[in-house]
């Protein structure tokens, strides 16, 4: 039985996930927490690991991040590595995101703002916002086409918010259909739209910790990916083979509903 494994969100784009047990959604679809803060240059573009591989090499963790009881953010308690400083930083995002945009400053050498979008966050794809999804044993299956890499290590690279465990590898390939249809599912009682096989980008071809660039990584993957690409796959999303994990939208009436770890996951219907 196809069931919700894991959760991840990104609290900051680009930086470090946190594993949480629930998480509420938004009314964009997008999950609360998620991406909730970017990184901006003065040009008003993303400091991010497409553009910027030292990102890597921060390391961030959350303290007391997400409410207990109501399954929420409560406080927004970063604690944040940052090379060549001997202790974590602290900083408080609700009130000092200017503190933390001056320490990542110095870092990148450049002058940088922290935004903050409650809403929706601060998606790659501002039209299917909602959580990106992706089995346990695709990253499994993945990882195993790389010497040397564990699936922890594909799971940090790769970033999907969604897990799904209890399914054979790229079983999540059927949450996406053809061009301009989408595909129903439930994770327990919230109802997503499978949009399409998400494009991947520079960044999982670099260490999640060290931004060391994997060698061939891309052409490795592309290689493998259609090799093993299912017979059953819509194959039309797939004018080239660097993709992989779905990206999703969730409609307004999900709105406040609680994704939970364990929840049995169902497939609906293709839509138009």
């Amino acid at each position: 039985m196809p069931y919700l494994a894991k959760i991840l969100v990104y609290p900051i784009k680009s930086l470090d996930g946190v594993e949480v047990p629930q998480a509420e959604v938004l009314s964009s679809g997008a999950l609360k927490g998620d991406r909730e803060f970017a990184i901006f240059d003065v040009q008003g573009k993303f400091v991010n690991g497409k553009r910027h591989p030292k990102i890597h090499l921060l390391r961030a963790c959350y303290t007391s991040l997400f409410g207990e009881s109501q399954f929420s953010i409560s406080t927004k308690i970063l604690s944040l590595k940052i090379p060549n400083y001997n202790l974590p930083q602290v900083f408080n995002l609700d009130i000092e995101k200017q503190t933390l945009a001056t320490a990542l400053s110095d870092f990148f050498g450049f002058s940088l703002t922290i935004e903050q979008n409650s809403l929706m966050g601060f998606p790659d794809d501002t039209d299917s916002p909602g959580p990106t999804v992706i089995s346990t044993e695709t990253l499994t299956e993945v990882a195993s086409w790389f010497p040397g890499m564990s699936v922890d290590e594909m799971r940090r690279r790769l970033r999907a918010n969604i897990e799904i465990a209890g399914v054979p590898p790229f079983w999540e390939d059927q949450l996406f259909s053809e061009p301009n249809k989408l595909v129903s599912f439930r994770v327990g009682n919230v109802l997503f739209y499978g949009v399409n096989p998400c494009q991947r980008c520079i960044v999982p071809t670099r260490h999640p910790d060290s931004a060391t660039a994997y060698p061939d990584f891309q052409k490795i993957f592309i290689q493998k990916r259609q090799a093993t690409l299912p017979e059953w796959v819509k194959s039309s999303h797939f004018n080239h083979f660097y993709r992989l994990s779905v990206n999703t939208r969730l409609p307004r009436s999900e709105s406040g509903k609680i994704l939970q770890i364990g929840e049995e996951i169902k497939i609906i219907a293709d839509i138009n």
